[in-house]
């Protein structure tokens, strides 16, 4: 597997070619794509081995534009964003879909970004490789696909940077393309600044909850904290604070129990809870 972004270096590249060689299949996250690499597909065209390109966007022809179509997918959408990059939102979203199903709440997570493609999401895209006039419509069919492929009770979609960021722009697709019933918002408060830019100061949980709310037609209906540079007595005094300041659930993740993740959607969609309590009569 390739790294996320940028070129192969050419020791880099060297394993790859040697793990051609072993009859090994290629699993490749770059903008780069190895396909087109004539030594690259010579090997392994040679090896009889397979390069997925998972970045690599349908044809021209075939990108979607945004139809309207998302009104027909009935069931609740949460789009779980971020106040920044690399703060856990794809984590945060699979715990939730995890914990939802095991609690018999049928729920199906759309990837938008090339690791959740890679760690298994059966529906999504890579954003950030589409062509920006079709990141709505590809990103409303990932979920009308989702919703017609698998009948869910709810769907979760994967966040990527952060709306209120200025070096991304996938989180405006996400909101514009699946049309979010409801938002998790995941924030780190150890961190003073944001991800690779030491001049830009994290925004509040309330800054962005506004910026979300008024961008789209949604609601934030929880708080996810990434309790890195964080003490368990820290991350218990945030998740107070947060709770008395935002007036909405807020827990950890991976230090709490995904219970609690569970409770704050039963509690915001009380629709999913009487399923429940139908389906258990």
């Amino acid at each position: 597997m390739a790294p996320a972004s940028g070129m192969l270096s050419s020791h880099e590249r060297g394993l790859v070619l040697e793990a051609i060689t072993l009859g090994m299949n290629i699993v490749n996250g770059l903008h780069d794509f190895l396909n087109d690499d004539p030594e690259m597909a010579a090997a392994s065209a040679a090896m009889n081995v397979q390069i997925l390109d998972v970045r690599r966007p349908r044809a021209k022809r075939d990108l979607r534009m945004f139809s309207g179509r998302i009104a027909e997918v009935t069931c609740p959408r949460i789009a779980v964003l971020g106040t920044d990059c690399a703060i856990g939102k794809r984590t945060t979203a699979t715990i939730l879909t995890r914990a939802l199903n095991e609690r018999g709440v049928k729920a199906v997570m759309v990837g938008t970004g090339q690791t959740g493609l890679i760690q298994g999401a059966r529906y999504g895209v890579a954003l950030d490789a589409v062509p920006s006039q079709f990141c709505t419509g590809e990103m409303e069919a990932a979920v009308v696909e989702a919703f017609e492929g698998e009948n869910p009770d709810v769907i979760v979609i994967e966040g990527q940077g952060a709306l209120g960021h200025p070096a991304y722009s996938t989180s405006a697709f996400i909101l514009r393309g699946s049309c979010p019933d409801g938002v998790v918002l995941q924030h780190a408060p150890g961190r003073t600044h944001r991800c690779d830019f030491e001049q830009m100061a994290m925004p509040t949980p309330a800054s962005e909850i506004h910026l979300i709310q008024t961008f789209s037609d949604t609601r934030v209906i929880g708080l996810t904290i990434n309790h890195e540079n964080m003490t368990e007595a820290e991350v218990g005094a945030a998740i107070i604070l947060f709770e008395c300041e935002l007036g909405i659930p807020v827990t950890d993740a991976l230090t709490r129990s995904p219970e609690l993740l569970v409770e704050m959607v039963l509690s915001a969609f009380p629709q999913l809870a009487e399923q429940l309590i139908a389906r258990a009569g």
